[in-house]
């Protein structure tokens, strides 16, 4: 059709030849008709190349998007938050022990004030008169008490008299019995001389019992007066109590009373003033949930910002984690103390922090977006997974903790693979391997993997030697199968590995000749490595382990360094986790929901025993160890990493501490993805819809639109 216009002469039936099967030449046509025809060619043209670039738009829309981040190297606070409200360290309420009306009022608000000074005064008028009545009760007791005395003086007296009378009767008697006896006077006349002796001795007897009555006498008016004087005082500081004063120098902060307002003292003080002693040093009293208390210990770091400044961040310390709880609508939280240094005064109390506690800190870490682990990718698995299912997740070695070995390899991996299929992941990637290599190592390892699970069988002292031997054998075979350069390869990587087990025993090994069961928990060479990595030096050197590591590793590693153990003390110590090693293999026989709880109990019987042979300089940093250890709970998750082709690839990783927005990633040096895993690594953070704005707003997506 398109000829038909452009020629104008010719049918487009007519241009095909039957016989020849092929087009006729056209004839000659003029200029303007050839001109027509150009046009009508480039036309053609740019129609199939604008539906050539608008089918390819479509198909690259229709594909799945990808966003990703870079893994980035850095520092990480690990933080709780909370709420709670700036508060004097020291503040007292200041109330009164009598009521009655205000009738003077010498401070205000934000009123400087001294201890003993002067702050407000109750109207003293009744309490004058109950002093004026309770000193004329002790003026009346102190006379009764005089006429007492005089009741006693004049008893006393009495007591003389008779005793005088006595006296006289029996020098009366005696004559008379005299002048019996010579018979110059009758007996009835001795006889009443002596009856008035018996009379005189019950006279003086009654004068001493009333001497005695007196004395009691003044001692009750004694006592009244005592009661009086007692009255008196009470009196007088009730008083006294009418003058309110500031107990501590500090500031009024709170003023409740207003001059000739009535207070009244009953089974509550009434809350006159409020002094905040020093506004200086201050603190915030933060309410901690439950679940964050047990990662909150004394001497933390605290960071906290209020709504007066925005924008301004305030430092502290926690001081003190209250044991109170506190139930509010069934939410459990406890108070945690953020003391600071409110320089100028700046910050007033009752104001309310938003409180940020640190609870750990990584420096120089490897971290990823919190969004990559909320990725999930259907049809998208870890390929060690696959290969080796019950295996241990691709980015964390098995059985090695950079400086100490938790389990011996053979011990610590399931028969199903774990150690040997990281093995294979890591010569595929370092070597090179072809696919009738890879073949061939299959059959190695699937060979080697029940001669290394019968181990378990084998008694402790035995299993070191019978993992040489099958190790050396396994090196042997898959050196056989490589070519020149992937042998001399192959070399360099078990001189590395045994390089990092020397390095491993010099610190997991004491100096002093090891006992049986310190001997017990040398790490034996995993498959792959030399044997000369059994045979470092016996050196106390511990030094922290590498991150990333075990984490029973990374404790022991910390214990033995930083709490400076003895050679007596570190043998010790590896004899405990040998022990502890039968116990945790037992692990694997427990249903997984209650495998968790068997862990925690071996776990702090470890910790118990380690504790128990600490000196008392040590125990404390111990407790501390302890306490941060519990905080750092290393977590498992998996991430999606793009490939070369743009293609993702699925990883389980280990995971350290977060922020809130990214997560430290832990990556041990020795796993076969170590070099994947390292700072401008893409990570995948999200995916796009086919047709979504965000695959549409993709970086070189945008471009003119076709008008059809």
């Amino acid at each position: 059709m398109l000829l038909n216009h452009v020629s104008g002469n010719f049918d487009g039936a007519a241009l095909y030849h039957p016989e020849t099967k092929r087009l006729p030449v056209l004839p000659t046509m003029g200029p303007m008709k050839k001109s027509y025809w150009i046009v009508g060619v480039l036309g053609v043209a740019l129609l199939g190349s604008g539906t050539f670039w608008w089918w390819s738009q479509r198909s690259a829309a229709d594909a799945v998007q990808y966003r990703s981040a870079k893994i980035e190297r850095g520092s990480l606070l690990a933080t709780v938050s909370a709420s709670g409200a700036v508060n004097p360290v020291t503040q007292v309420s200041v109330g009164t022990q009598v009521s009655g009306q205000i009738k003077d009022l010498l401070v205000d608000f934000n009123s400087e004030v001294k201890a003993g000074q002067l702050i407000a005064v109750i109207d003293p008028e009744t309490f004058e008169y109950r002093v004026r009545s309770a000193q004329a009760d002790v003026d009346a007791a102190r006379a009764t008490v005089l006429t007492a005395q005089a009741s006693s003086a004049a008893s006393r007296a009495g007591v003389s008299r008779a005793q005088v009378d006595l006296i006289e009767a029996q020098r009366d008697l005696d004559r008379k019995q005299m002048l019996v006896e010579k018979q110059f006077i009758t007996q009835s006349e001795a006889d009443k001389a002596r009856a008035l002796v018996n009379t005189t001795t019950e006279a003086l007897k009654s004068a001493q019992a009333q001497v005695g009555v007196t004395e009691a006498q003044i001692k009750s008016a004694q006592a009244n007066v005592a009661q009086r004087e007692a009255s008196l005082a009470q009196a007088r500081i009730d008083l006294e109590r009418t003058r309110i004063t500031s107990p501590v120098n500090g500031i009024v902060i709170k003023r409740a009373i207003e001059k000739g307002q009535t207070v009244a003292a009953s089974l509550q003080s009434p809350e006159l003033f409020v002094i905040a002693q020093n506004l200086q040093d201050m603190q915030v009293d933060a309410s901690i949930d439950e679940s964050d208390v047990g990662r909150i210990r004394t001497g933390q770091k605290a960071t906290f910002t209020v709504d007066a400044f925005p924008g301004q961040t305030f430092e502290g310390e926690v001081r003190q984690v209250r044991k109170a709880a506190q139930n509010v609508a069934n939410v459990v939280t406890y108070v945690a103390v953020v003391g600071f240094s409110n320089v100028g005064g700046r910050l007033l109390p009752g104001m309310t922090a938003n409180v940020r506690v640190v609870i750990e800190s990584r420096e120089n870490v490897l971290k990823i977006p919190n969004a990559a682990l909320r990725v999930r990718i259907a049809g998208v698995e870890p390929a060690a997974a696959a290969s080796a299912p019950g295996g241990r997740a691709s980015g964390a070695s098995v059985g090695q903790a950079g400086n100490w070995s938790w389990f011996s390899l053979a011990q610590a991996q399931p028969a199903g693979g774990g150690g040997l299929a990281a093995l294979r992941e890591r010569l595929l990637a370092e070597l090179q391997l072809s696919t009738a290599q890879q073949a061939q190592l299959d059959v190695i390892t699937a060979e080697l993997r029940p001669r290394f699970a019968a181990m378990r069988e084998l008694p402790e002292e035995a299993r070191a030697a019978a993992r040489e031997k099958v190790s050396a054998e396994m090196r042997d075979r898959i050196s056989a199968m490589l070519t020149p350069a992937q042998r001399l390869k192959y070399q360099e990587m078990q001189a590395g590995a045994a390089a990092s087990a020397s390095a491993s025993a010099v610190v997991a090994r004491p100096a002093a000749a090891p006992a049986s069961g310190a001997s017990k928990a040398r790490p034996a060479p995993a498959p792959g490595t030399t044997a000369s990595a059994a045979r470092a030096p016996d050196t106390v050197a511990a030094s922290p382990a590498a991150p990333g590591g075990n984490p029973a590793s990374e404790f022991r590693n910390r214990v033995v360094s930083e709490l400076a153990m003895s050679a007596s003390q570190t043998e010790k110590v590896d004899a405990i986790y040998a022990e502890a090693r039968s116990k945790f293999a037992t692990l694997r026989e427990l249903a997984p929901e209650e495998r968790s709880k068997a862990r925690e109990r071996i776990s702090a019987d470890i910790r118990a025993r380690i504790g128990d042979l600490l000196t008392p300089e040590q125990k404390p940093k111990y407790a501390a160890l302890v306490a941060q250890a519990a905080g750092r709970q290393n977590t498992r998750g998996r991430i999606y990493l793009l490939g070369t082709e743009g293609e993702p690839r699925a990883y389980n990783v280990r995971l350290g501490i977060t922020d809130g927005t990214s997560t430290e990633l832990l990556v041990d040096p020795n796993s076969p993805d170590a070099a994947l895993f390292k700072e401008g690594a893409l990570v995948i953070t999200g995916t796009g819809a086919p047709g979504s704005a965000q695959a549409q707003n993709r970086p070189g997506s945008s471009g003119p639109r076709m008008p059809f």
